[in-house]
């Protein structure tokens, strides 16, 4: 289905030819139309399939169709500063012939750019993107315009309730009227987001697409190492698979300042993206990754949702991920936009029962690649298998004091 076929608003059409957009994804094609029709909406759909688009247009759309009202008339909220940045560059582009008003509102930024989000929370924005706290502290100033609310997007609903945002989306919630059409998205549909959909969403329309499966297209390797083979098989698979652009994982940060010191060492241009650096910092290393002046980012899970760039065909994963739900983040961040990609996985020996998890979840065998030969050999594949008795197990543990 063409974006022509959806009847936009002729100021908005030319946003979507100037950002190279003809066809409709599958959750495109299911989500614009019951949104265009006022609908409550709980959708579940993998990274990478055009979401951000699926819920942008329509919202657009129905703004145009009305004059700004000197309130806040559509919130999306977003749990990292990164996904606000991107959803918010996102609307520019899309937004760039027509008369609609965005800003990002999120933590970490300076006392210039609070006061900018306090004017545009006063007098009113079509599109404010948040993090939940960023925006609480606003509300609790007591000058946020929002009665006139019309629209309210929980973006990765999932991510934030993982991240300890509950409270603070019921405390966004009690803020705002009643009357109002809510849009729900989550990659998962754990009861914890189906309590808040019946909470929040009024007869809502659910659309499911392909939940905890990466796309098909993406390339899956897994390397089963010992830990001290990992970082001269990055250098290796840096050195010998062509790529535009990188994004390697590190589940810890210290592990992330680790690697990217070692390949800038072995003169990787290679960039660090984790906790500790402040927003400035963040905002520059993510420029210079997305502008390609640097190929290679090392980033801790601060990434696996919040970067949509279709440049990046290759992801490594240092380490395999805690949750199985964060390997297929990590690895959509690849193969967007209906390119190509690969994903390695790096998998050490206490890994293993992990990754086999892993691979229940996202219902394929992912294949164990031979390590080059200067390696030498790693460990042999084998993740521990349940069984139904627990006695070797229990025998195991009253013996291990003696042994010490």
């Amino acid at each position: 289905m063409r974006f022509t076929e959806f009847n936009f608003h002729p100021d908005l059409l030319e946003g979507i030819e100037a950002s190279n957009y003809e066809t409709a994804t599958p959750v495109q094609e299911q989500v614009i139309p019951p949104i265009l029709a006022g609908k409550d909406i709980i959708a579940s759909a993998q990274t990478g399939t055009g979401k951000t688009a699926a819920f942008l247009l329509p919202i657009m759309h129905r703004l145009l169709q009305k004059e700004t009202s000197g309130h806040v008339r559509a919130l999306i909220i977003v749990p990292t500063r990164e996904l606000a940045i991107q959803i918010s560059q996102h609307i520019e582009g899309l937004s760039y012939f027509t008369s609609i008003s965005s800003l990002a509102v999120y933590g970490g930024s300076d006392a210039q750019n609070f006061v900018g989000e306090k004017k545009a929370l006063q007098m009113g924005a079509d599109i404010i993107v948040c993090t939940p706290g960023r925006l609480i502290a606003h509300l609790n100033m007591g000058y946020v315009s929002i009665k006139g609310l019309e629209f309210l997007v929980l973006d990765e609903a999932d991510r934030m309730l993982d991240m300890g945002f509950s409270d603070d989306i019921n405390r966004i919630i009690a803020h705002l009227p009643a009357k109002r059409q809510t849009l729900l998205f989550s990659a998962t549909m754990p009861p914890k987001i189906r309590k808040l959909a019946q909470q929040i969403l009024v007869n809502p329309i659910e659309i499911n697409i392909a939940i905890s499966r990466p796309p098909e297209k993406i390339v899956q390797r897994a390397f089963v190492v010992y830990e001290q083979q990992k970082l001269p098989l990055v250098k290796y698979l840096l050195t010998k698979t062509p790529y535009k652009s990188v994004l390697i994982f590190c589940s810890r940060k210290q592990n992330v300042k680790l690697l990217t010191r070692m390949l800038r060492q072995n003169g990787f241009p290679v960039e660090e993206m984790h906790s500790d650096l402040v927003q400035s910092q963040r905002e520059n290393v993510l420029m210079s990754f997305t502008s390609g002046r640097v190929p290679i980012l090392v980033a801790t899970d601060i990434l696996s949702r919040g970067i949509d760039i279709d440049t990046i065909d290759l992801v490594i994963n240092y380490d395999v991920p805690r949750d199985g739900e964060d390997y297929v983040h990590r690895i959509g961040r690849t193969a967007r936009a209906e390119a190509d990609g690969m994903a390695f996985t790096l998998v050490g020996e206490k890994e293993q029962n992990s990754f086999a998890a892993i691979e229940t979840l996202i219902d394929r065998t992912v294949e164990k690649a031979v390590l080059p030969q200067f390696l030498g050999d790693g460990p042999e594949w084998s993740p521990r298998k349940k069984t139904g008795s627990r006695r070797p197990q229990k025998k195991f543990y009253k013996r291990k004091p003696q042994q010490r």
